[in-house]
Formats: structure tokens, C-alpha cells, sequence
């Protein structure tokens, strides 16, 4: 596919412009209290399903922190909860450094499987965001990559055809759901790789 037709790139968040690593919340839990974060994890992985209602927005913020809490008995407050959990993130320079160039010529999206505690404890903010002319969160339209929903709705804020727009993502499935629907698509396995892709595409930045 021939990247002249492209007119949006929509890009993921996380380890692709975010890296995040759980083990940070783990050890900053494990300073409260010994195996404090080897309870969290535990948890978050038997019961991942509330972790992807919550990212659904199926799930309400008091009820997925009053679950996290008590997992974690109690030791510790919202506030201190919502912090180390957002705690995660880092920022990948040169990817986010892309974003002003490719702006010139492209209308730029977000499109993120996250919760409103991640965005406002976590990214929101980080400078790049302003660089996007919409963000598509799974929690504010209420479906998940790699649902077909989540997708139309960034078709429907371009209103673009499916074949105009790029995706780049770290997860190959969800850049194969965006295939399956006409879009072009990148897996985004590192900032070299990235370039190399975008100039096979003759995307301009």
C-alpha cells in the first residue's frame, strides 16, 4: 500500500511512546510493606478481566480502586494507590520527537487500551500529547483494541476512508484488526525499525 494515500497516523501509547514496566509500582509496594507488591501483582494478573473492564470504562474508578485496595489490605490510601500504579511509565524521546514533523503533513491520532487513573496520574502530562488532534481512549468510548468499535471511532473523528489511515502499535493483533478493516498498519518494534517502515511507506516527516 502505497503510503502517498495515507492522511492520518494513529499511533499507540504505551511501549511505543510510553515503555511501562509493572515492576516499578511492585518495588515501590514492596517499600511500604514486605511482599506488599508481590500481593498487587498476584492479583492484577488472577484478575486481569477487572483491568480490562476498568480500560472498557465498564467498570467505575471507586470500584476498581475500592477491589485494589482491598487486595492489598488496606495498607495503603487512594491518593498513594493512584500514584504507584501510574508510576509506570517512560518516556520514549525519540519516538514522541517524530510527532511535530509527521504533524505537518498528517492529521495525528492517539488510540490507547487505558483508564482514567493512567491518564491523570500517568501521561496526560507529558508535552507530546498536544501534538495529537484527538485522543481515542478505550475508556471514554467504551470499547478496547482490538475491538472493531475503537477503530470506527477514530474513523469517525477523521472521517477519513479505512485505507487513509497508518497504525503503529507494539501488539500484533491489534495492528492485524486494523489490517482487517483497510487500514494500513506498522508493529512498532523499536525507534530504527519505525523509521525504516514509515520511508518504505513514503511517509513524510
Amino acid at each position: 500500500m502505497s503510503g502517498k494515500i495515507i492522511k492520518a497516523i494513529v499511533f499507540d501509547l504505551g511501549n511505543v511512546l510510553l515503555p511501562f514496566d509493572y515492576s516499578v509500582a511492585v518495588k515501590r509496594l514492596n517499600e511500604i510493606e514486605e511482599n506488599l507488591g508481590e500481593v498487587f501483582l498476584a492479583f492484577y494478573k488472577e484478575n486481569y478481566s477487572l483491568h480490562r473492564s476498568f480500560e472498557r470504562g465498564d467498570l467505575s474508578r471507586e470500584k476498581f480502586i475500592s477491589l485494589m485496595l482491598n487486595a492489598l489490605h488496606n495498607k495503603i490510601d487512594e491518593e498513594t494507590f493512584c500514584k504507584i500504579y501510574s508510576e509506570i511509565f517512560t518516556f520514549n524521546e525519540n519516538v514522541a520527537s517524530l510527532l511535530p514533523e509527521l504533524k505537518k503533513n498528517y492529521k495525528l491520532l492517539l488510540l490507547s487500551n487505558t483508564n482514567e487513573i493512567h491518564k491523570k496520574y500517568g501521561w496526560e502530562q507529558f508535552k507530546f500529547i498536544k501534538y495529537f488532534d484527538k485522543l481515542i481512549l478505550s475508556h471514554e468510548v467504551n470499547a478496547v483494541k482490538p475491538e472493531e468499535k475503537i477503530y470506527k471511532s477514530v474513523e469517525a473523528f477523521t472521517g477519513l476512508q479505512p485505507g487513509e489511515h497508518l497504525f503503529i502499535d507494539d501488539i500484533l493483533e491489534y495492528v492485524n484488526e486494523a489490517k482487517k478493516l483497510g487500514w494500513d498498519g506498522i508493529q512498532f518494534t523499536g525507534y530504527e525499525n519505525l523509521i525504516a517502515e514509515l520511508q518504505k511507506k513514503d511517509i513524510q516527516f
